[in-house]
């Protein structure tokens, strides 16, 4: 799939058929904050997730049966991913499909406010009354965000690493940038420990 000469698309193949997907930014904006929330578990987010996606008067009488499952699942994860393929990610699998909650760089949740000016200052659009917004134009969007805007600045400071090259008033600079903007720890307790034992493992 090619954004600059295909079609977007707004339904996906399923055993032969044609169904409608939620294909919206706001629709996959609840998926990534479905899938970093610790207080759900995987299978209970699992059916959230098809309902975002697929609940729609189109789809109504369509048959959902179990057997498909693992198809809607797949379905839903190219169209989240924009059609590019994730190799290291199971088939019929949607666990760990969001950013990794330990290396991520924004967050829809916190990051919301600087989000919404990147884009009305760059593109001009109001993402808070636009009617529409495919999700695979809003993701090219975000991506092409320029450097100096203060979110991707932002990001930039999440993302950076300090090292020995670095001056003692750069490590100082980006050190407490990364206190401002740093975004809360998501894990569970259960991962934290994990990640904590497997510190030790390297």
């Amino acid at each position: 799939m090619n954004l600059l000469i295909d079609e977007l698309p707004k339904y996906v193949d399923i055993s032969g058929q044609e169904y409608k997907i939620n294909s919206d930014f706001r629709t996959s904006i609840l998926f990534e904050l479905l899938m970093q929330d610790s207080g759900i578990d995987d299978e209970e987010k699992t059916f959230i997730a098809i309902r975002l996606y697929y609940e729609n008067e189109e789809n109504q009488g369509k048959d959902f049966s179990m057997s498909m499952f693992k198809d809607f699942i797949e379905a839903m994860m190219w169209f989240y991913s924009c059609g590019k393929e994730r190799k290291d990610q199971p088939k019929g699998d949607i666990q760990g499909e969001a950013p990794e909650r330990k290396n991520n760089i924004y967050s829809f949740e916190y990051d919301d406010d600087y989000i919404y000016s990147a884009f009305l200052t760059q593109y001009k659009i109001d993402l808070n009354n636009i009617g529409y917004l495919h999700w695979w134009k809003f993701r090219a969007m975000m991506n092409g965000l320029s450097p100096d805007l203060q979110f991707v600045k932002i990001m930039g400071y999440r993302s950076i690493e300090i090292t020995g090259d670095m001056s003692k008033s750069e490590k100082k600079f980006y050190t407490k940038m990364k206190k401002i903007y740093a975004l809360p720890d998501l894990r569970t307790e259960e991962e934290k420990e994990a990640d904590f034992a497997n510190s030790f493992s390297m």
